[in-house]
């Protein structure tokens, strides 16, 4: 009974924001001909207002609304990078405030870029030991050996869930210290839509979080078969 609750904590904890957020951005995802532009050019409006010269701004086919560290660019999916709604607008400016926090080197940032792309390494390597630890077992006949790899399997295993600890301050961040003030004070926003905004801004912010969540479920599912 008690895995049965635990794994019903788990999706509830994984998929319910997951649903408040898709039903958030599609209640603002129709177009209003009356902003000035689409989310697109607000991005590159943005980039050349704040002179981020090494910026780019593309549109991803993928649907990821994302800032790519890496290559420095902003991309947006096709409905917001060509859409003119209040969603393509503040997921724009959110996702301007990541490379905003890039510019002016961010701490948290910075970290979590190089934790995230450790832990896909991590999370690989954690897989590769806890399958191969029934083969060990039984190659080795040593309890001690087996007991250190499933421990080293174990804890690289959490290292994804340690970068949820620098997934909400860089996220709220890039929603409510940069994109917000930017929405606000640049008139880019009627001031009667910035309440919506900020749900928008919640929603973008919590984006990340519920996906990176899901390595919860990854976790307890080698925890279950580990326990057979």
């Amino acid at each position: 009974m008690l895995p049965v609750i635990v794994i019903l904590i788990l999706v509830i904890i994984v998929f319910l924001p997951q649903f408040w957020i898709q039903r958030v951005i599609k209640r603002y995802s129709q177009d209003i001909e009356e902003l000035p532009g689409t989310g697109g050019e607000l991005a590159e409006h943005l980039v050349n207002r704040f002179e981020l010269k090494d910026v780019s701004v593309e549109q991803t086919e993928n649907g990821n609304d994302h800032y790519d560290p890496e290559s420095k660019t902003i991309r947006l999916s096709e409905i917001n990078h060509q859409g003119k709604s209040l969603a393509a607008i503040t997921i724009a400016a959110h996702e301007f405030g990541h490379a905003l926090q890039h510019h002016t080197h961010y701490q948290p940032l910075i970290l979590r870029t190089k934790l995230a792309s450790t832990a896909a390494i991590a999370e690989k390597i954690a897989s590769f030991i806890l399958i191969s630890l029934p083969f060990t077992m039984m190659m080795v006949k040593l309890p001690a050996v087996s007991l250190i790899m499933l421990l080293a399997g174990i804890t690289i295993m959490c290292l994804p869930i340690l970068l949820h600890l620098f997934t909400l301050p860089v996220e709220f961040d890039a929603s409510f210290n940069r994109a917000l003030p930017i929405l606000s004070g640049g008139n880019y926003l009627p001031e009667s839509a910035m309440p919506m905004a900020k749900q928008i801004l919640t929603a973008a912010a919590l984006t990340y979080v519920s996906a990176s969540l899901a390595s919860l479920l990854n976790f307890y599912r080698w925890i279950a078969i580990l326990r057979r």
